[in-house]
Formats: structure tokens, C-alpha cells, sequence
């Protein structure tokens, strides 16, 4: 019983290892520098409008952000618009609203519109649904040793795309090396598709790093409180080891002295 037990349990890790390295090698993502990166890192408050700007003027017309609500625009951690402007950028989307049963100008309380499109995955979750599982053998050493997450893989999925087409059932697909293969995704973003307020340049390249950054926030809303919240922990931690030390040696002092003034014969 447990030579069966055991043979199936490895069994099931080979072959989880085996599809888990297969997914790994599928496609190249691009370790990209993020300001959020590392224990003390932060969002970049511009980026992260920038970022916003991408996403409305490219991305809204197919994605959806149902898990967003429109009030954390306003949020400090993230891009921090003023409270009248994150009130006007909701008017721009129509919510249906169930207790008049119509239709209705979006106010900050609610939530960014759900995908217009069926095939076209929600964007909510997707930098957090994307991190980290690629490298070795899938399992997240990337993301563990170098910061490598799901906004490198969304950055490198924008910039990828090869160039290369072809037609299935009626319906063209695009190659894209960061995907592995051929996506139903049309590359979105062109050299200055977009006018940055600030005068950052809009190449292919920094309209990804910017949205990628905007979708990394959006599923990580609360990483710099997390942050923040780990290091007093780690603080607190070594600082209670250090009287525990201390407290340890007073405790067994004596009894170390007397064992030295009488040793046993």
C-alpha cells in the first residue's frame, strides 16, 4: 500500500514538473526595471497615469477592470488623481444601474466596466494572474531572485510581437515570442499611439512598461502598505530577538559562573 502510494505520488510531481517546464519554455519574458521591485520599492505615481492613459485610449475599448473601483484613482499608493478628476474620468463610462433599470453616467463608487469583448480576458488580476512562472521550470525562481513578475510578462507581450500572421477558421493570429506561439491579440500599440501630459516619449516600448505598471497596481493595490506592514514586522522581530538573546543570557549567567567556581570532580 505505501510502495503504491509513493509510486503515484511520483508519478504525479513528474509529471506536474514535466507540463510545468513545458509552460516554461513556451516564451521569452524580458526582465524589465520597475520601481516597484524589491522589499523598499514604490509605485511611480506618473507612471502609473501614464499608465492609466494607455489603458483608456488603447486597451478599454476590448479589456474590462471590473475589480477596480474608480475611487482608488485617487488613492496615494497608486496614480493619486485629484478627487474632481477622478469624478470626471468616471463620467466618461455609462454604468447600467439596476435600481433605476437604465443606464447612467459612472460615479467614483463604482467599478470600471467588465471586457466588451468574450474573448478578451479581464484585466483586473492579470498582472498577478501572470507572475512569476516562467524560468526554470516554472516555478516562480524569476520572480524570487530576480523580481521578474506578471508586469515583465505583460511589457514583453506587448513588445514582442514578430511580425508573422496566419489565418484559422477564419480568423487571423499574430506571433508573438513572449506568448510562445500565435494569439488572436493584434499588436495595440504603435510608436507615439498615444500624447503623454508630461512629454515622456510614447514609444511601443514605454507604452507597455507604463500599462504594465497600471495593471501591476491594479491587482497589487495595497503593496506598498504590505510593504510597509513587512519591514516594521521584520523590525520588530529582530529586535525582540535581541532581548530574548540578552534576556537568555542574564537568566543562565549565575548558574554558568557557579558551574565554573565548582566543577564536578
Amino acid at each position: 500500500m505505501i510502495r503504491h502510494i509513493a509510486l503515484t505520488a511520483a508519478l504525479a510531481l513528474g509529471l506536474s514538473t514535466g507540463s510545468a517546464f513545458a509552460a516554461a519554455t513556451g516564451g521569452y519574458v524580458e526582465d524589465y526595471d520597475f520601481s516597484f521591485e524589491g522589499p523598499f520599492g514604490s509605485y511611480d505615481q506618473m507612471q502609473l497615469q501614464r499608465g492609466l492613459q494607455v489603458y483608456t485610449e488603447v486597451c478599454s475599448a476590448c479589456h474590462g477592470l471590473q475589480y477596480v473601483p474608480f475611487r482608488t484613482l485617487a488613492d496615494e499608493g497608486g496614480p493619486n488623481l485629484p478627487a474632481d478628476q477622478v469624478r470626471a474620468y468616471a463620467e466618461f463610462y455609462e454604468i447600467y444601474d439596476q435600481e433605476i433599470d437604465d443606464w447612467r453616467a459612472a460615479r467614483p463608487t463604482d467599478h470600471f466596466p467588465e471586457s466588451g469583448l468574450e474573448n478578451a480576458p479581464d484585466l483586473s488580476l492579470m498582472a498577478k494572474a501572470r507572475a512569476g512562472f516562467h524560468g526554470p521550470y516554472g516555478l516562480g525562481l524569476n520572480q524570487l531572485f530576480r523580481g521578474m513578475g506578471g508586469a515583465e510578462y505583460i511589457a514583453s507581450l506587448l513588445t514582442h510581437y514578430t511580425g508573422s500572421e496566419r489565418e484559422e477558421a477564419g480568423a487571423f493570429l499574430y506571433g508573438n515570442d513572449a506568448y510562445g506561439g500565435y494569439l488572436a491579440m493584434a499588436p495595440p500599440l504603435w510608436e507615439e499611439g498615444v500624447v503623454y501630459a508630461d512629454g515622456t516619449p510614447a514609444t511601443i516600448e514605454q507604452q507597455a512598461k507604463d500599462v504594465a505598471a497600471f495593471l501591476m497596481w491594479t491587482s497589487e493595490p495595497k503593496m506598498m502598505a504590505r510593504k510597509q506592514a513587512g519591514f516594521a514586522g521584520v523590525l520588530m522581530l529582530t529586535v525582540l530577538a535581541v532581548l530574548l538573546y540578552l534576556t537568555n543570557k542574564r537568566i543562565w549567567a549565575p548558574i554558568k559562573r557557579g558551574a565554573k567556581d565548582h566543577p564536578a570532580e
